[in-house]
């Protein structure tokens, strides 16, 4: 399948990790995302099953492209984890 031989350009994974980050800190959610997060990491594939099975519906709201970075995201769980310490660096700054 095309999906299962791409993957997310690290550069993009990169900047969707520090505006996920950003973007939880201006909320003032930081800790509790890093504490769902944490809780539901070994769901996160499942979690981007999910996201790629809704990508049609969520389209109308979101960019496409941003959706299925969210997916490549959460399918890899190293992915996962540095979203975590880039929240936590953000927490402290």
């Amino acid at each position: 399948s095309e999906r299962a031989t791409m993957a997310l350009d690290p550069q993009r994974r990169d900047q969707l990790i520090d505006d996920l980050a950003r973007r939880a800190a201006r909320a003032h959610l930081v800790a509790p995302a890093i504490l769902f997060l944490e809780m539901y990491k070994p769901l996160a594939f499942l979690g981007a099953q999910v996201l790629w099975a809704t990508q049609p519906f969520l389209g109308l709201w979101w960019n496409e492209a941003d959706v299925r970075a969210l997916a490549y995201l959460f399918e890899d769980p190293s992915s996962v984890d540095q979203l975590i310490e880039r929240m936590e660096r953000v927490q402290v700054s």
